[in-house]
């Protein structure tokens, strides 16, 4: 019979692993195309936010922008469940006194639809420098056409 190895052998054995990380210069980005029409305004932010976090990738590190690009067409198809078009408010603060203004939903899709996404999608990123990063790799276009075609995206069904 083999004899058991001894504690020491195991944490030799232990150590030989090395866990992988990631380096900055190693992350390889890709492009894609998201269509919203018909699509679920917060279920699309999640997917969303998830790739331009990285998180579907194996080398996904919480301290590094891992993500790939993500370009959004027909914003202004996007749609909402329940009484939210006329109930959900976007609201900004001046800092001055009385200088709160709020806009409904169905004010803001007609006007500026790609701020609606955004403003979801940056809800769902982390708060501070990196989640700038990421967000910044983000583009949504109201129209079904966008400027990125050089960039050879690939269309992801979501």
């Amino acid at each position: 019979m083999r004899a058991l190895p001894s504690q020491s052998e195991l944490l030799e054995e232990c150590r030989e692993v090395k866990t992988y990380a990631v380096k900055a210069g190693e992350i390889e980005r890709h492009w894609y195309v998201v269509d919203a029409q018909g699509k679920t305004l917060g279920r699309l932010a999640t997917q969303v936010a998830r790739i331009l976090r990285g998180k579907h990738k194996p080398v996904f590190s919480p301290h590094l922008d891992t993500g790939d690009y993500v370009i959004i067409i027909n914003a202004d198809k996007i749609l909402v469940t329940g009484k939210k078009l006329n109930a959900k408010r976007y609201y900004s603060y001046s800092g001055y006194l009385g200088g709160l203004k709020s806009v409904v939903l169905s004010e803001q899709l007609e006007k500026h639809p790609d701020r609606v996404l955004v403003h979801a999608i940056r809800g769902m990123l982390p708060k501070n420098r990196l989640g700038h990063a990421m967000l910044k790799k983000l583009k949504v276009y109201a129209g079904n056409k966008h400027p990125h075609a050089a960039q050879r995206p690939q269309p992801l069904e979501l």
